[in-house]
């Protein structure tokens, strides 16, 4: 995974995140004209990440269906899952905040947790 780079950001007219995972690091975004803190990620966190994204078939991350529909009437903020790895982009179509589509759940939810430290 060291070519790999993992973006996950959530938007809406009052938020706005973004959270970029590679080598071994992050970098949050928690606001729009916030600056991006960085971060070493331990081992431990590191290998859940790895063995998550290992289980997601990349080219399946385009056509995956959103669970809930709460983007469409400001419910949620929308959510993007992108994925650039060997000169190649996968991208999911928008989600809800909160609510990933269940193939790219547990990753989402460890990359989310970085907000939170």
């Amino acid at each position: 995974m060291k070519s790999t780079q993992i973006e996950y950001s959530a938007l809406s007219r009052g938020l706005y995140k973004k959270i970029l995972v590679q080598n071994k690091s992050v970098s949050v975004t928690n606001g729009r004209d916030a600056e991006a803190v960085e971060s070493k990620i331990d081992a431990a966190k590191w290998n859940k990440i790895v063995a998550e994204f290992e289980k997601i078939n990349l080219d399946n991350i385009p056509k995956l269906k959103a669970p809930t529909e709460k983007r469409f009437y400001d419910g949620a903020a929308i959510a993007n899952l992108k994925v650039t790895t060997n000169g190649k982009t996968y991208e999911t179509k928008g989600f809800d905040n909160g609510f990933p589509p269940k193939e790219i759940e547990k990753l989402v939810n460890l990359l989310v947790d970085f907000t939170k430290e």
